[in-house]
């Protein structure tokens, strides 16, 4: 009885091992088999996206060569209108004249604003201009007519001449510089006696240090520099010149202050004076010239 107890545990013992590694085993090929499920998971992902991308890219080519063939139908059209047009033998030298046309009228036009700021020359050039484009049928000037038309209402678009606008309200500005008090009148105290009451009209007390001129010569020189000053900005507006023009401006604010005293009709002038020494005196405008250069880059291309 012990032999085959001893048997009988030896053999459940060896069955319990046996029947663990079995277990071991099968855990371990779940594990495997659930590893190489996940690795073909991402694989399938990774293609599942790759595809994605070729459909996308497959897309914007198919939209691409769905653009370009409506290009190339355009662009035959415009070829064939051309090889039509151009059975016409008196049609390149018509062109070629009318071109040469058109670049002499655009430079006039951008040399009348630059240099002398005529803005309604220039309106009037550009409207020529744009008459002389209508006349040339090649559809290669197309691009060219677009960009006219909005160089031509940028122009419009502009205000007057800041130059005319400076030099008017400069003139304005000397004009009303006599009108000024040349004394300023002391105000008389009620309660003072009545002898300085009394002579305070006929006797004018000053300072000995005063700034403002009083003397005849003195007076004389500064009006002179006065109006050097001020004939020295306009020659600076009509050169453009903002910086001369901002610093005879600021020359001729000292003259004031010495000509005539502290009032609130010198107050006003002088912020005038400051506003015209902030006042521009060049025709801004970014898009000036480009229908010339485009016009020149297209002709020097053929």
């Amino acid at each position: 009885m012990l032999v085959a107890f001893g048997a009988a545990g030896w053999f459940g013992w060896r069955w319990w091992q046996q029947d663990r590694a079995h277990a071991r085993n099968t855990e371990l090929q779940s594990i495997q088999r659930l590893a190489a499920l996940e690795a073909r998971t991402t694989a399938l992902r990774d293609d599942q996206r790759a595809q994605g991308r070729r459909l996308q890219q497959g897309d914007a080519t198919n939209r691409v060569l769905r653009d370009e063939l409506l290009g190339l139908g355009q662009r035959a059209a415009l070829i064939e209108d051309s090889v039509s047009k151009l059975a016409d033998p008196e049609h390149n030298g018509t062109q070629a004249l009318r071109l040469d046309e058109l670049e002499i009228v655009l430079g006039l036009a951008q040399q009348r604003l630059r240099l002398a700021g005529d803005l309604g020359g220039a309106r009037h050039a550009y409207a020529l201009a744009a008459t002389l484009l209508e006349g040339i049928h090649d559809p290669a000037y197309l691009s060219l007519r677009q960009t006219l038309t909005q160089e031509r209402s940028a122009i419009d678009a502009l205000p007057d001449d800041p130059r005319a606008v400076a030099a008017g309200r400069l003139d304005a500005f000397a004009a009303s510089l006599p009108a000024l008090p040349t004394s300023t009148p002391a105000a008389v105290d009620p309660q003072a006696p009545w002898w300085r009451r009394a002579f305070s009209r006929l006797i004018e007390v000053r300072p000995a240090n005063s700034s403002v001129a009083v003397e005849p010569g003195d007076r004389a020189a500064a009006l002179a520099a006065l109006q050097l000053e001020i004939t020295l900005a306009q020659a600076a507006v009509e050169r453009r010149d903002r910086d001369g023009y901002r610093r005879a401006l600021t020359r001729a604010d000292g003259w004031v202050t010495r000509l005539w005293p502290e009032s609130p009709a010198l107050r006003e002038r002088r912020a005038e004076l400051r506003a015209l020494r902030e006042l521009k005196l060049d025709i801004t405008l970014p898009t000036l010239g480009t229908t010339l250069t485009q016009l020149r880059a297209m002709r020097a291309s053929k």
